[in-house]
């Protein structure tokens, strides 16, 4: 055979197998059209190659019982789905007026993610890491039975060595610790780091370790969720990670304006359950029920309503997308959204029109301060085509702005860790807390109108004055919008 057959050859088996992969992908992968047609131009220009990166950015998640749950577990848990569902419909006309108006938005998030309703909540809001991580410490210094942490990034700095320490105290105490970090978003981190924790019998699980340091095939899909639950009683959820930055000490971004939750009463069951789906996947070499966590049933004094919702790949469904989509609909007077990153996909998009094609206050602030610099400009170019329906965006100059907040109407607010792009629609495992009560949304409203004095606005005038630099930088960096 010649060198000329050879490669024709070699070319023909590369574009059957190539066409093989493809045809695999485009019949048992039932993903978004948009999606599929991206990743088959993937296949297309880069043969067999674009098949690899595919096993490690693209493999859908979704599948039955992804985190194991046992029969007995899984009935029990619909069996709480479906009570909760039979008892709003029963009592929808004795519920407070606020709970009756979001009626078809808690159903659907029941429906939807089995978030369960709770009325018995107490909440405090941080929006500054100090005070955040000052009361964290003192929670977890106070804690009797169990501490359980799940942080998307724990840096081995300052912080990241301050909560192993306390953690470390509390294990050597006798209290049941448990530590959840993701691979990807805690790079730096190692098993060494907790030699001393786990020598003091705390525990440490990695979600999707790697199968060598550089080669994990889910480095698309990160855990993305920041909880910490401590002796049942007492649940913090929301934005902030473990690290320097989050103190505001870190010189590249200055001071991190973050929001978070403390809440205690009966969605910290939600949050302990969430926990435990979570560090059951983590921990398959070691079979995991609910009955070895310590769950609160106790009555509470709090009064704020609350459902905590979760989404991930492991779902064809965007959760908390689709609360956030729901929520804008609902809106008739204002809509005041916190975000680090603007890209969100058309549905979101059209969501935001619709409402300020209805006269609806819409108010977007996002960071003036990049960390991603590609993200940073898709941000500005979405941000831009909603000026022209008349929202308000707002550029936070203060620091780096990190919070994941909606507030809608002063009644309805949500916190935690979603961010407004495709990667935490559909790629990530995130959480969030919606609580229905006008005292938590005002709080929040206020934090955003103080907020306000420390950003600049972008108007249309400033918008379209632009120089040709950042807008060619907007127009490549919207054009990879879908993956960033």
């Amino acid at each position: 055979m010649d060198n000329g057959s050879l490669v024709t050859w070699i070319l023909s088996f590369v574009m059957i197998i190539n066409i093989l992969l493809s045809a695999g992908f485009l019949f048992f992968e039932r993903r978004d059209i948009g999606y599929t047609w991206a990743w088959l131009m993937v296949f297309y220009f880069i043969p067999i190659l674009g098949f690899i990166i595919y096993l490690f950015l693209g493999r859908n998640l979704a599948k039955k019982n992804f985190f194991g749950l046992s029969a007995e577990e899984s009935k029990y848990l619909q069996s709480t789905v479906d009570h909760q569902l039979a008892t709003l419909k029963d009592q929808r006309e004795n519920q407070n007026a606020l709970l009756t108006k979001y009626a078809d938005l808690i159903h659907m998030n029941l429906v939807s993610s089995n978030a369960l309703m709770t009325t018995d909540n107490e909440i405090a809001i941080f929006n500054d890491g100090k005070q955040k991580f000052d009361s964290l410490f003192n929670d977890i210094r106070n804690a009797k039975k169990e501490v359980n942490i799940q942080y998307y990034i724990i840096q081995p700095d300052d912080l990241g060595t301050k909560l192993r320490d306390e953690l470390t105290k509390k294990a050597k105490e006798g209290v049941k610790v448990r530590v959840l970090y993701d691979e990807i978003g805690s790079k730096r981190l190692s098993l060494k780091f907790f030699k001393e924790l786990l020598s003091a019998g705390g525990e440490v699980e990695v979600f999707f370790p790697s199968l060598l340091r550089p080669i994990n095939f889910r480095m698309n899909n990160r855990n993305h969720r920041k909880l910490c639950i401590i002796d049942g009683e007492i649940a913090y959820i929301g934005g902030f990670n473990v690290g320097n930055e989050y103190l505001g000490i870190d010189k590249k971004f200055g001071y991190w304006r973050d929001t978070h939750f403390r809440m205690k009463g009966g969605s910290v069951n939600q949050i302990q359950g969430r926990f435990l789906l979570d560090w059951k996947h983590a921990r398959k070499h070691e079979q995991v029920s609910f009955d070895q966590f310590s769950f609160t049933t106790g009555g509470h004094a709090g009064s704020s309503p609350a459902q905590i919702v979760s989404s991930g790949p492991n779902s064809l469904v965007e959760h908390l997308k689709n609360m956030y989509i729901k929520l804008i609909l609902n809106a008739k007077r204002s809509v005041y959204i916190q975000t680090p990153y603007f890209i969100p996909d058309s549905s979101f998009m059209d969501a935001c029109k619709i409402a300020l094609l209805s006269g609806v206050d819409v108010r977007i602030m996002i960071p003036n301060k990049p960390d991603h610099p590609f993200v940073y400009w898709a941000t500005w170019a979405y941000a831009g085509e909603l000026l022209n329906y008349g929202a308000k965006i707002l550029l936070y100059e203060n620091g780096f702005l990190h919070a994941k907040t909606i507030v809608v109407d002063e009644e309805v607010a949500s916190v935690g860790t979603m961010n407004i792009d495709s990667r935490s629609f559909r790629l990530n495992f995130e959480v969030n807390a919606i609580v229905y009560d006008e005292q938590v949304a005002k709080q929040l409203q206020e934090l955003f109108q103080e907020d306000s004095q420390l950003s600049t606005e972008l108007t249309p005038e400033r918008y379209r004055e632009r120089s040709l630099i950042i807008k060619f930088k907007e127009g490549i960096s919207r054009l990879f919008s879908s993956i960033l």
